[in-house]
Order: C-alpha cells, then structure tokens, then sequence
C-alpha cells in the first residue's frame, strides 16, 4: 500500500512556503496568466502570421508572413533587455519608465509588482495601493511581451506589400523603444494618465490607437505599393485567411481575461464582453456589405469581427453585456463607415496606401472604444479594477462621467499625437541609412526577389505563368466579377 512520503524528502517543487511555492503565489492566478500570455502569443504566431501570409496577394505571401514573425521574435529580446523595465518599471519621466534589463534570477522569481502604480489623494492618503499581483515577475514580463509583440504585428499590416524587409529590421525595435514603451508607461505602468484616471482596460490605445496611427504614418513616408498591386489586391487564400482570425478571436480570451491580473470575477466579465461584442460588430459589418453591395464579404466580416474585438478592448471588463451590443453596433458600423465612405472622399487617406487598413480597423475601433468606455463604464465593474476610485461613465452620472468621456478624448488625442510625431522620425532617420521602399523590380516580383522563396509551387520548378498553358489563376489575371471585400475596396 502506497504512503505519503515525509514532508522533508518532498521534492521542493511541490512544498508550499518554500522558493518554489511562496506564500505570496497564487497557483490558479499564475496558471491562468501564462495561459492568458499564451493565447495573446498565439494570436500572433500563428494567427496573424497566417492572416497576413493568405489575406494578400500571393506575390506577398511569404514576406507578410515573415515581417510578422519577425517582428514577433525580435520584440521578445528587445523587451527583455530593456523595454519591459521602460513600460512598467521605475518612473524616469511622467510618461516613461528606466530602461534595464529583466533577466536576473532575483527580479524573475520575486512576486510581481508595478512599482510607480500606487494611486494617491490631492492630500498624499494613499487612494488604492501598488498593484502586485500573486504570481512572479518572470508571468508579468512575459505576457506583456506578448502585448507589446502583436502592437508591431498590428502596424506591419498598413506597409505590407513594398516595405524594405531590412528597413522593417531597424524599425521595429526603435518603435518599440521610443513609442510603444512610453504609451504602456504612460496608461498602465504608472505614468501621468494611469494617475489622471484615463481608462484602458486592455489595450484599445496601448495597443490598436497606437498601431493603426503608426501604421498610417509609416505607409505615408514609406510610399505606396505598386500601381498593378493597389488596383487588385486578392487574398490568396480566404479559408486560411479565416483559420487566423478565428486564432485571433479565441485568442482574444486571453487579451483582456488576463488584463485584471488574476482569475477573477472581472476576468470573466471581460471575456463574455469581448465576444458579444465581436459577434455583434461582424453581424453589422456584414449586414452592410448586403444592404450597400448586395453580398456578404468573407473579408468584410473579419474586419468587422476585428472592429469589435478592437472596440471593447479599453472597456472589457468595467461595462454591462447591453453595453456590448452597443459597442458592438457601433464598432460594426462607424469604421465600415469610415473605410468605405469617408476614405474614398477624403484625398489625404486616398494618398496613403493602408494596405490591411490597420487606420479603420485599429486606430478607428481604438478611439471609438475608449470614448464609449467613457460613457458606459459602469461604477462597480469600475471598482473591481480601476485605482481612481468612483470611475464611472457619463451613463452613469452626467458630472463624474462627463468628465471621463473627456478624460478618454484627451489620454486618446495624446496617443495620436506622439505616435504620429515619433514614428515620423524614426522613419525619416531610417531613410537616411536604407531605402524604406523595396525597389520597383522587386516590386513587381515580390517574394522571390526578397526571399528567394515562394508561398505555393503551382507548377513546374522555374516555369513562369502562362494564362494559356495553366489553369490556375495568377493575381493579375482579370475576371469578369470583381470582389467586393473590404481590402479591395479600400
């Protein structure tokens, strides 16, 4: 018969109050976070690696794939090394933390803690107290990495298609540095906004605001894509197109349930959240595409089920399921509105070449999220998470809320604002040394002359298309119905 064996030959792994099992540890809060980490890594390698890879032409299909996992990759060392300290470590500035390293032993395996978040009184009484989490450093550096890895992901979405792949290599670990650390600071770590009350639950401006105005404002100084690739612009793939959405909505599960930093009843709120509202935005978009084009877009309904994901981000958790829907409405309607209107009449967004339109399905869905949030955050989901405390939307008290919707336009417009000002200058200080725009005979090959490499082997090794020998179709093949989606149309 079996017996227990003595508490002092137990393997230290298993034996509570030990370095292995602090008393501060909370297992199920440590196992839902990794997994939460994991879902949001898995929305980037493989989910946008595979949107990317099937949602362009099939000239771009290997180098959109790959300028996601690199960026994916390069991310995670850059924020080990010195960016995860610069979002959420020591304050150097109001909107900015000191750079240092995360890797000692010593940091990694202490409890976690956000050390400028302490929420104080005008009079300097401690108002809601530092956020330290019950599981170790090592969880919180990793999923924030993930974070920080899909906002650059995000953004490649508007250069796809002409950007220089070795120009991408420099520009992806200066973003990260010099624009994506000074909005985590700025909104999650501890910064001015984080004490000023603006709301971002998970993302909607850390994250998407800050892509989609980045992305917009990479694609105007990179320039636009061939003149052949902007008039016709397939997905070379739509059913795999829809395996990485679909990875990139379960994924969202872990995008804002792991943004409370526990397992909690806030946690679970924000998951049912964030799928109402997905499911509502894409109904939207695609009742849309019926009434105005007369059939239902594939590629129209994951851009609505992305407007809604986006839109809810900043208010998951802190609003009511009814508030979902009407974010979801919106979210479904405002950025198709926007894309498929105002785009085509506004000549500064006909100029730029958005290749993904990373501007409407993020920055727009972003800002419109978080203003919302402004006025649906409800006061005890507010008091569930939030460090100022009587948060409440405009819905809920015409003074206090009146003063978060105000609140949300101005943390947004901050957002806007430096992301379009230092993007702008890391681009320009990388034309100086590279080339940002791949040459034009690259551009009319595409994969081959980046890589070498090709997506699909169609036909014979070496052999060129010949509409009259092969019965596949080639990108630039014309037929006679032209496809409405969203990505076409824009």
């Amino acid at each position: 018969m079996a017996t227990t064996p003595p508490l002092n030959v137990m393997p230290v792994a298993y034996q509570g109050g030990t370095a292995a099992v602090p008393d501060w540890l909370n297992k199920g809060d440590n196992a839902w976070q990794m997994i939460s980490a994991t879902l949001v890594g898995l929305q980037s390698v493989p989910g946008l690696v595979i949107l990317y890879g099937s949602m362009v032409k099939k000239k771009w299909a290997v180098n959109s794939a790959f300028m996601a996992l690199y960026a994916f990759a390069a991310v995670v060392i850059c924020w080990v090394i010195w960016a995860y300290k610069m979002s959420f470590g020591d304050r150097l500035l109001p909107f900015w933390g000191k750079p240092g390293p995360a890797l000692g032993q010593k940091f990694l395996v202490k409890e976690a803690i956000l050390p400028e978040t302490t929420q104080h009184h005008k009079d300097g009484e401690i108002e809601t107290d530092v956020i330290t989490p019950f599981y170790p450093m090592a969880t919180m550096v990793w999923f924030q990495c993930m974070f920080a890895a899909i906002t650059l992901i995000l953004l490649a979405g508007s250069v796809l298609g002409r950007m220089n792949i070795k120009a991408w290599m420099m520009f992806v670990p200066l973003w990260l540095t010099f624009s994506y650390t000074v909005g985590a600071f700025s909104l999650w770590g501890g910064g001015f906004l984080f004490h000023w009350g603006v709301i971002d639950y998970s993302g909607g401006y850390v994250i998407h605001l800050s892509s989609g105005i980045a992305g917009l404002t990479a694609a105007y100084w990179v320039g636009p894509r061939s003149t052949n690739d902007r008039e016709r612009f397939p997905p070379n793939n739509v059913l795999l197109m829809l395996a990485g959405a679909g990875l990139l909505w379960m994924g969202w599960t872990g995008f804002n349930g792991g943004d409370p930093y526990s397992a909690n009843v806030d946690s679970s709120m924000a998951i049912l959240n964030t799928n109402i509202c997905a499911a509502t935005s894409l109904l939207i978009w695609t009742w849309l595409d019926v009434i105005f084009f007369k059939k239902p877009s594939v590629i129209g309904a994951v851009q609505g089920m992305m407007t809604g994901l986006v839109c809810i981000t900043p208010g998951a958790g802190l609003v009511q399921g009814w508030a979902a829907i009407v974010m979801g409405i919106l979210s479904g309607s405002v950025p198709w509105l926007t894309m498929m209107i105002v785009h085509k009449k506004w000549a500064l967004l006909q100029k730029i070449d958005d290749t993904l339109a990373v501007f409407h399905t993020h920055a727009v869905a972003g800002y419109l999220g978080g203003i919302l949030t402004g006025f649906f955050a409800e006061p005890e989901l507010c008091a569930l998470f939030l460090p100022v405390t009587n948060s409440r939307g405009a819905v809920y008290g015409v003074s206090d809320g009146g003063v978060q919707v105000l609140k949300q336009v101005i943390g947004g417009a901050f957002v806007i604002g430096w992301n379009v000002v230092v993007t702008s200058m890391i681009c320009v200080a990388i034309r100086l040394v590279i080339p940002l725009r791949l040459p034009e005979e690259e551009l009319e090959t595409g994969d081959d002359a980046v890589h070498g490499e090709e997506a699909y082997a169609l036909w014979a090794d070496g052999e060129k298309y010949d509409a009259k020998r092969h019965s596949v179709y080639a990108d630039d093949t014309v037929h006679s119905h032209r496809s409405i989606g969203a990505t076409q149309v824009v």
